[in-house]
Order: C-alpha cells, then structure tokens, then sequence
C-alpha cells in the first residue's frame, strides 16, 4: 500500500502552519493544528496504522506541529511493538533547534523540498520575523545532526525539476535575487549531499534502497545524463543544467536533440 498521508497543519504562505509564538504579521494567530489533530482523531489512527506495519508520512510545517509529531511518534514507539517503521515527517519547514535532534534519536526522516526554501525566502521574515527564519529549512542542521534527510519537489506547487532543488539547497539564493550568498547561508548544504538526499535518502525513505538511489549492480537501471557535471560547476549554474539522456529500466526513454 505505501505511506499514509496525513495533515497535522496548514501552510506559511497562508498564516495556517501551526506555532509555538504567534505570527509577526499577524499576532491573532499561532496557525491552526488540524481538526483530526484537536479531537484525537490523528493519534488513534496513527497508533492503529503502525500496529498493522503501515508506515506514516505526515504534514508539519510550523514548529509546534514539528514537534507535536515527534510527540506522537515518540508516544507510538513506546506503546507499540518494535519494526522497521520510518516515520516521515512530510515538510519539516520549522523545526526548533532542540527538535532537531529529536528527529535523528526517534529516527524520523525529515521529507523536504528545497524550492520552497528560495521561494519563501522571499516573504518568510514578514510572517515570522528575524528569530524563528534562524530554524527555516535547517538543511545543514539536520545533517549535522545525523538526520535522515531527504528531497523532493512537492509538484506541482514547486517545479518538478529536482536540479532546481538541488540548485536550492546548494546555493539558497532567494527568487527575488536579494541573497546572492544564500539566505540563511549558514544551512546551504554539498551538492553531494543534495544528490545523496534526492537518491539515497529518498529511496530509503520509501523502503526502496536495495532497488533504486544509486548506480550498481542488482539495482534498476535508472539514470540519467547531464549536459554538466554539477560537482565541479559553480553551483549557481546548476539551474541552467540540462538532461541530455533518460534510461528507464535499462531502455533510453528520453534523448536531447539540439538544433
């Protein structure tokens, strides 16, 4: 069956992402926790699905739902009976400092997508203000820590094209080309983590590892060709890099033809 997806918040871009602190630009709200959430609904179904082996992937953007689902998933590990469960924590966009670690001892894979960091760069500081941006998309904190890190676009409210993501996560030069050094540039990551987290960790973190995330044998022949090689160029170029040729399954699906 796969993951089950649920919401434990709304968004930033909307004041619904869920906080400890009420917003700046708004102080009659600390965002909204979901209904499933307030009457008890999302603990019960979690603690159910988990006896029954299905692995749950939720939505936490504002810090107190970050850490409102380690609480749960804490609660569950300590009720419930030990297994390979990998917990998702589906966005991880605010996480306090002193949840991150929290993250790396339950052994919940923070899911993210690195374009909404250059995105929301843009706006972000309004919402929140200067003190809680510090913990916005804290890539290089969750590494640091030993988190499970792992990437994807969230299309089609981001690009599809996971090299802007990479682009995002390397460089975090906001939209409006106001943070040529990255916003929040102390969490800018590698591009070989960023490619690690988009290959590796992700296929990990739908229990796929042993079939996809990398070149080798046993494994799918899924791989593609780049016009540039993204480990040697100047990050900032990342984004202009083009796929020149797709392998599915062993086959070339895709070939660039330049005029």
């Amino acid at each position: 069956m796969g993951s089950l997806k649920a919401f434990a918040d709304g968004s930033l871009g909307s004041s619904t992402a869920w906080f400890f602190d009420k917003y700046n630009q708004d102080t009659t709200t600390f965002g909204l926790p979901m209904d499933i959430i307030t009457d008890g609904s999302l603990e019960k179904w979690s603690l159910d699905a988990d006896k029954n082996h299905l692995q749950l992937s939720v939505h936490a953007i504002g810090d107190r739902a970050n850490s409102y689902m380690l609480d749960l998933y804490e609660k569950i590990i300590n009720e419930n009976p030990k297994w390979d469960r990998r917990f998702r924590v589906e966005h991880s966009q605010h996480v306090r400092f002193e949840d991150i670690k929290r993250f790396a001892e339950l052994g919940v894979i923070a899911s993210v997508q690195p374009y909404h960091c250059i995105d929301d760069g843009v706006w972000a500081e309004k919402r929140i203000g200067p003190e809680r941006i510090k913990y916005t998309y804290p890539f290089k904190s969750f590494l640091d820590a030993g988190v499970k890190l792992c990437f994807g676009t969230d299309w089609y409210v981001a690009p599809l094209n996971p090299l802007l993501g990479i682009y995002a996560a390397v460089t975090r030069r906001t939209l409006d080309e106001k943070n040529p050094d990255g916003w929040i540039p102390g969490q800018k990551i590698s591009v070989e983590e960023a490619i690690k987290c988009y290959t590796l960790n992700s296929a990990y973190a739908s229990f796929e590892e042993n079939i996809k995330g990398s070149i080798e044998i046993g494994k799918l022949a899924d791989l593609i060709i780049l016009s540039d090689d993204i480990l040697s160029i100047d990050p900032v170029k990342i984004k202009d890099v083009k796929v020149e040729l797709t392998v599915f399954d062993g086959k070339i699906i895709y070939q660039l033809i330049e005029n």
